[in-house]
């Protein structure tokens, strides 16, 4: 009796060690990982969101102020620097990468800042439908992109927290002891400073003694793409 006794109390043991040991956090950790790894991937398809935007936002200006090359091959420049910088959801990124990635989006940002700038110069652009809507697109994803940095920020707090307290941090040195912390989105520096744009200043992209610049031409520009 005693005999049968005691493998029924070693059977309810190795029941409930399960639920024990998921009482204590072990999960805790791989399922915060995989959470931040997720709100990461939302981060870059915002962002290529807004690289996706950008060609036909390029173009439209063209057709209405081809003489502002200067500005505009800057533009493309950033976003082929931006689209550059790859880094897998699978391999959250290290303090380097993401300060590599936040570079390169925040030139693209600064870039597109100054283009919707000089667009105040051409009044028949500003009231072309295909570029208020490839406008309220672009303004939507900035939206979007800040949404999805703050939910990255908020699942990385969360799952660096659980390696450094108790009593997740036992698993985060024993089993789960290859989980490192992630890296977090920081402000650039002069983030909040809005770019300065001289109207009085020579159009660097006009040849000297050009006329100023034309009525929007009769063609129109590729239409937006669908949100």
């Amino acid at each position: 009796m005693n005999h049968l006794a005691k493998r029924i109390g070693l059977l309810l043991a190795l029941l409930l060690a399960p639920l024990a040991l998921a009482g204590c956090g072990i999960n805790a950790i791989p399922t915060k990982e995989e959470n931040a790894k997720a709100k990461w991937a939302d981060v870059q398809s915002q962002y290529q969101r807004r690289a996706d935007l950008v060609p036909n936002l390029v173009e439209t200006v063209k057709g209405y102020a081809a003489q502002e090359r200067t500005v505009l091959n800057e533009v493309v420049a950033a976003r082929a620097r931006a689209t550059s910088v790859n880094i897998s959801a699978e391999s959250p990124p290290t303090p380097a990468q993401l300060q590599q990635f936040q570079q390169a989006q925040d030139a693209l940002s600064s870039t597109l800042s100054r283009l919707l700038l000089v667009v105040e110069r051409y009044p028949d652009l500003k009231s072309n439908q295909n570029f208020l809507a490839l406008q309220s697109q672009l303004e939507g994803t900035e939206n979007r992109i800040a949404v999805a940095r703050r939910d990255y920020n908020e699942a990385v707090r969360d799952y660096n927290t659980s390696l450094r307290t108790f009593p997740t941090i036992i698993w985060a040195k024993t089993i789960h002891g290859g989980s490192k912390p992630m890296a977090l989105f920081e402000a650039s520096p002069g983030a909040q400073a809005a770019p300065t744009v001289d109207f009085n200043a020579p159009n660097p992209g006009a040849a000297p003694g050009s006329p100023p610049p034309s009525p929007a031409p009769t063609t129109q520009p590729a239409p937006a793409p669908a949100q």
